[in-house]
């Protein structure tokens, strides 16, 4: 399952639309022939197995990559890391379960994007808050919410309304929107002078069947349970303020939390800080521990 076994992508736009038309050639899998191909290489370590498993899903890297092409970043090399995610999920996958390898495999690939991304930004590399990061993926996310859709720079009202919703200072919100301005949209001919239709035109349409809602709930469930778990570990002040500060929709302030437990706002960032390196640290544990009995089921024989 080595990268250069699959279709590379080329510079530019023509490069991209030559890779999109390339793995349309690669056949959908019906729910029987992914749970036989899994399970050949699960369990017999068959490599022509694996390749159809990852080449049957190029289409889903390629549709979750191209959300994250505001992010000035060469799209074949967004797409090449995802590509990279899919093959640790098909390396991982466990048909047993009884979900399809989309719903697993897209955990994968977005988180191995957003690594890419956050290695490859200046930004990130020089040390960040976590509130920035929040901002960095989920700033065109907040002016949809708000209806901010025009090009480029956003109205005073605007900048306020997203600083508040993401607990970032207003001067952030500008400098990340001028960063990530110039997003392409999926609606774009893939060439001007064509009838060659859209971008999205070429994505597989992969929404979800109630099965693959269903496991996606159940993985949702985890996640929140590991949080639950993990402020167990805190007390009652710093829950209030880790809850105050990083799960609130309209996270407050540190002037009104210094007001409510008569401490200055330095200490009230001490204990924010404190307190999300703690459950940090319970989550990971208790992520760990979750993923002990898949790893042993994985692993193989002798």
């Amino acid at each position: 399952m080595a990268r250069s076994s699959l279709p590379a992508i080329a510079a530019g736009e023509s490069g991209l639309a030559r890779y999109l038309t390339e793995i349309q050639k690669f056949p959908m899998l019906e729910p029987n022939q992914e749970y036989m191909l899994a399970k050949a290489y699960k369990e017999h370590g068959d490599r022509d197995a694996a390749h159809q498993l990852v080449t049957s899903h190029l289409r889903l890297v390629a549709k979750i990559a191209m959300g994250y092409r505001g992010y000035g970043l060469p799209i074949g090399e967004v797409v090449s890391e995802g590509n990279v995610g899919l093959m640790q999920a098909v390396k991982r996958f466990e048909p047993e379960k009884g979900f399809r390898l989309a719903t697993y495999a897209m955990w994968w690939i977005k988180a191995s994007i957003q690594e890419y991304i956050l290695r490859s930004w200046s930004l990130v590399k020089m040390g960040t808050t976590a509130n920035q990061k929040r901002l960095f993926f989920n700033l065109r996310k907040v002016k949809s919410q708000i209806q901010a859709l025009e090009d480029g720079d956003l109205r005073p009202d605007q900048v306020k309304e997203i600083s508040t919703k993401l607990g970032v200072s207003e001067e952030e919100v500008i400098s990340m929107n001028r960063r990530l301005g110039g997003d392409a949209s999926l609606n774009a001919p893939l060439r001007a002078d064509s009838e060659s239709g859209e971008w999205q035109d070429w994505l597989v349409d992969d929404s979800p069947t109630q099965e693959q809602r269903l496991a996606e709930d159940e993985e949702l469930d985890n996640r929140r349970q590991l949080l639950r778990d993990a402020m167990s570990v805190l007390n009652d002040r710093e829950k209030r303020i880790f809850e105050a500060r990083r799960l609130a929709e309209d996270p407050m302030t540190l002037e009104d939390l210094s007001t409510e437990f008569g401490v200055s706002r330095e200490r009230v960032r001490q204990i924010e800080v404190r307190a999300f390196e703690k459950v940090q640290k319970a989550v990971q544990k208790g992520a760990k521990e979750l993923e002990r009995p898949r790893a042993e089921l994985a692993a193989p024989a002798g």
